[in-house]
Parts: structure tokens; C-alpha cells; sequence
């Protein structure tokens, strides 16, 4: 039996996943839809257009990114008023996992506009699927805060935390985050560190988290592409305690002394004081 040939609806947003590097991952569906809405809202038009022309396809792209998403949002609702069907794509993956759009979506959703997913590749799950971590709860963390001190601060909010950590990261801040992620979870703590998925130099490096930075500052290849970083969750009673404690020392120690805040810390956390602090 032949598949049906799915076309876009009238007046539907398609939420459309594109390839995060290799191009036979764009689905047959999305190209079918791509190939037949009005017009499609790119992150980067240029990306975009040249995805377009590897398939053969040419249609009108409207630029959708950060800085002028809520302007477009009401004029590209009242296009779907009008009838006409659009696309919403980003530069790769899935749209609105760290990407624009979600004010798209939410005023077209606000406007009883249909909004229909075409999935697809997801750098996340893509990298979820071949950590060997538990995935069957995870916590989705987007790129940390570019500034040291507020990812820091992030981090040790996080240290805790036992569902599974996925983290996007650049090239140029991925040696400043692994450095926090040690100091946040701890050296031990097993990670997974993901690059370039899915492209011609794809690595996945596993180990401990002291072993990662070490791998990534020894290897100049180890900080070229773009990076998922899945760090496992805090284990049992006493692991989820003493990231407790390290995560209130590190606040208290900014107002008091490194004693007194490690004591405050420990009788708070149930963690051994010297897994704080060692005066």
C-alpha cells in the first residue's frame, strides 16, 4: 500500500525539524511540506535557502530570529488568518530547542490557529540516544549564561539535581564550562561530551568529568563544531547531599567566612563538612 502524499493544511503553522548536519535527515514529510507552504520564517534566511537548493526547492523565506520575532509574529498570524499555510524552521534541528519561534507559536496558538509539528532531528535527543546515561528522566539546561560568574551560579543551582543534564555549548566558552561543570558537580561525576553529531568529524568522548576537560584542553580538534554535554544526575542520598552542601557553600561563602559557611553549610545539607571545605 502507497503512502499518502501529506501536503500542508490550509492555514497551519508547521513546525518543521531540519537537519543538525547531515542532509539525508530531513525527512520526506518535511520536504513535501517545505516544497508547499506559502512562505517559510528562517532564523537565518541564507541557511535556509541554501538547504532549499541542495533539495531543489525554492520558496519565499521570511527572517524570524531573535531580535524582530515579536514585530513579525502579528503580521505572520494574520497570514494564516488569510488562508495561507507557512513553515517555521531553524538553522538546524528542532525549532524552539534553543532557537526562536516560541512567540510565533504562542500567537498563533492564541489566535486558534492550527499548529502542527513535523519532527525530526534533535541534537539533545540525538545525543541522549548514544550516551549510555539514564534518559528515561532528563533535564533540559539550553546553553549556560555566556558570563563566568552567573554560569557558575547556574551550575551550583544544578548540582543536586538528580534527573540526567543535557547543555549546549559553543566552541569558544566549551574549556570555561567544563572547568565550572567540575567545580559545580564534582571531578567524578560520569559525563558525556558530544560534538559535531551527525557530521564528518562527529566525536562522542565519555568518562568522568575531570576526564573530559583534560581530553578538551589537550586536543585543540576536541573545541572545534558545536557541543552537547549530558552530565549524569547526583546519585544516591549522600552524592545528592554534598552537592547540596557545595552548592550552599559556595553562596554563604560569598558573605562569610570559608569556616563558618562550610558549618552552615553542612548542618543545612546533611554533608560532611569536610567534603566542603578542608580547614
Amino acid at each position: 500500500m502507497e503512502s499518502p502524499v501529506i501536503a500542508a493544511s490550509p492555514a497551519t503553522l508547521h513546525v518543521v525539524a531540519t537537519p543538525i548536519g547531515h542532509l539525508g535527515d530531513l525527512s520526506p514529510r518535511a520536504l513535501e511540506v517545505l516544497g508547499s507552504v506559502a512562505a517559510i520564517c528562517a532564523e537565518d534566511t541564507r541557511h535556509t535557502r541554501q538547504l532549499l537548493a541542495h533539495f531543489g526547492l525554492e520558496r519565499p523565506l521570511v527572517a524570524l530570529h531573535e531580535h524582530n520575532e515579536d514585530a513579525q509574529a502579528g503580521q505572520l498570524v494574520e497570514r494564516l488568518r488569510g488562508g495561507e499555510s507557512l513553515a517555521l524552521v531553524s538553522d538546524a534541528g528542532t525549532p524552539l530547542v534553543s532557537d526562536p519561534g516560541y512567540r510565533l507559536v504562542r500567537a498563533a496558538r492564541a489566535a486558534g490557529m492550527r499548529v502542527s509539528p513535523v519532527p525530526g532531528a534533535c541534537a539533545a535527543i540525538a545525543a541522549l540516544s548514544v550516551a549510555g546515561l539514564a534518559s528515561d528522566r532528563f533535564a533540559f539546561e539550553g546553553f549556560p549564561p555566556a558570563k563566568a560568574g552567573a554560569r557558575r551560579e547556574r551550575l551550583a543551582r544544578l548540582a543536586s539535581e538528580t534527573r540526567t543534564l543535557v547543555f549546549y555549548e559553543s566552541s569558544h566558552r566549551i574549556e570555561a564550562s567544563l572547568a565550572d561543570m567540575v567545580e559545580a558537580f564534582g571531578p567524578a561525576r560520569p559525563a558525556v561530551l558530544a560534538r559535531e553529531l551527525t557530521k564528518l568529524f562527529e566525536t562522542v568522548l565519555d568518562g568522568s568529568l575531570e576526564t573530559l576537560q583534560a581530553a578538551v584542553s589537550a586536543d585543540p580538534n576536541q573545541r572545534k563544531g558545536e557541543f552537547v554535554v549530558i552530565v549524569e544526575g547526583a546519585g544516591d542520598d549522600a552524592d545528592a547531599r554534598i552537592a547540596e552542601g557545595r552548592r550552599l557553600y559556595a553562596r554563604l561563602v560569598a558573605h562569610l567566612p570559608p569556616s563558618t559557611a562550610a558549618k552552615l553549610a553542612a548542618e543545612l545539607s546533611g554533608a560532611p563538612r569536610k567534603a566542603l571545605y578542608g580547614g
